[in-house]
């Protein structure tokens, strides 16, 4: 059965521990960071039992599971479905789109976000978020079938963008960093061996106001965990803790123009015109977030037996 690590505050003093149903056992830890917790009390949190659960969730404040010491990696275009709604051409895209988010930006599931007062066209993305349970040694090849050397659990991620900076400035990071765009939890779910081979079958669902607009399976990723965490270890070093969110499905606010009008923008009007136009005809964008908009996103296999819970998010601002 997966383990639900739930970091926290209770009068303002931070603590981890292990969510059973309506209650959380304590570990004592303090404030560690996400990886120096999962390096030296791996065992520990696996020791903990219902009995000890002492503490009423409902009385204390949810953090987010990675703390903003740990590094923020992403994924783009990383499902056909979100490669096609983007007007976008599979063959275009062999290779995996890598970037970073500032970990300052990560915040709790059920935290409030600030819209910033030049951003208007607020788009969300709802992803899995991976989260290492140890160092990734230089040049390591996981094995699909063994995730759980290299992985601790998984959490919901939502990928909030800015997109009249992301994409007329071309800045993924600069566009998707203001600080609460990145909700990560409510908990941080640890996996078993056995467990970890369902990654595909993980159901991702978000709405807005109740409306439905992501739905999809995490099967739909181009490329999969044991990929791209291969791929990254010859690239960079990666800690106990860091964070990897895989992408997002269709059903952005932010779409791709029909045909013609791709034509005509590439090949009538200038760069600054069109990216003019597109901030323009997004402002009438219903889809966009705004103020007082809420947001729930879940993820969980349809039998129940994972469930990585819920983030509800409210928007706020000018």
């Amino acid at each position: 059965m997966p383990i639900t690590l739930i970091r926290y505050t209770l009068d303002d003093a931070p603590d981890w521990g292990v969510q059973f149903g309506p209650r959380i056992a304590p570990l004592g830890v303090g404030g560690l960071g996400t990886g120096e917790l999962l390096s030296r009390h791996w065992e520990r949190i696996h020791a903990l039992r219902p009995e000890q659960a002492t503490l009423d969730r409902n009385h204390v404040r949810l953090l987010a599971p990675v703390t903003p010491d740990q590094q923020f990696l992403c994924q783009g275009v990383n499902y056909r479905s979100h490669v096609q709604e983007s007007g976008l051409k599979l063959a275009d895209f062999p290779f995996n789109t890598l970037f970073t988010k500032a970990p300052s930006c990560i915040t709790a599931a059920d935290a409030p976000v600030q819209r910033p007062a030049h951003v208007r066209l607020l788009d969300y993305e709802i992803e899995l978020g991976l989260v290492l349970r140890r160092d990734l040694p230089a040049g390591t090849v996981v094995d699909p079938e063994r995730l759980d050397p290299w992985l601790a659990g998984v959490t919901i991620v939502n990928d909030l963008s800015a997109r009249d900076v992301q994409l007329p400035q071309g800045q993924f990071y600069k566009g998707k960093s203001y600080r609460g765009f990145g909700p990560v939890g409510p908990g941080l779910l640890l996996l078993s061996p056995a467990e970890w081979r369902r990654w595909p079958e993980l159901h991702m669902r978000l709405s807005v106001n109740g409306q439905p607009r992501q739905d999809a399976y995490c099967r739909e990723m181009i490329h999969a965990p044991a990929t791209t965490l291969t791929e990254l270890a010859a690239l960079q070093d990666l800690r106990a803790g860091d964070l990897i969110a895989t992408g997002t499905p269709a059903g952005c606010a932010a779409r791709a123009p029909g045909r013609l009008t791709m034509f005509l923008l590439r090949h009538l009007v200038s760069e600054s015109t069109k990216w003019r136009l597109f901030i323009g005809k997004g402002q009438s964008n219903p889809a966009y977030l705004r103020p007082g908009d809420r947001l729930q996103l879940s993820i969980r296999t349809d039998d129940g037996a994972i469930d990585l819970g819920e983030q509800t998010t409210l928007i706020t601002g000018c």
